[in-house]
């Protein structure tokens, strides 16, 4: 079992930045891809970044150049560095674990709980 605890979101300007960040407690963490998902109100869930183990990542075309995944290993940590940030960009970030990562998609195994982000215009 893999418990995620998000942080680092909030309310910020259009044109602003954010990072988010999530620690990983229980199973061991550098073998297992992470990464984001995020709901808008009244939208489906978006997968918007992934990185593997080794480092590979992949990323949305809606955050594609403004938004950075990295992570730490031996913090058990996974970053998401949000930068020109748009109101459309509202929405509840979930932090990811496990599971299977692929180009265009990623299908997780655990989520955590969310941080909310709120971009104003």
């Amino acid at each position: 079992q893999v418990h995620l605890v998000e942080s680092g979101g909030g309310l910020v300007q259009a044109g602003g930045s954010l990072r988010l960040s999530c620690t990983a407690s229980g199973r061991t963490f550098p073998n297992y891809p992470m990464g984001w998902f995020r709901q808008a109100p009244g939208k489906e869930r978006e997968f918007i970044t992934g990185i593997t183990w080794s480092g590979d990542t992949t990323y949305a075309d809606s955050v594609k150049g403004r938004f950075t995944i990295s992570r730490d290993n031996a913090k058990d940590t996974v970053y998401l560095r949000m930068n020109s940030l748009k109101p459309e960009d509202t929405a509840v970030y979930y932090c990811v674990a496990d599971g299977e990562l692929r180009s265009t998609y990623y299908y997780p195994t655990f989520w955590g709980q969310g941080t909310q982000v709120t971009v104003s215009s």
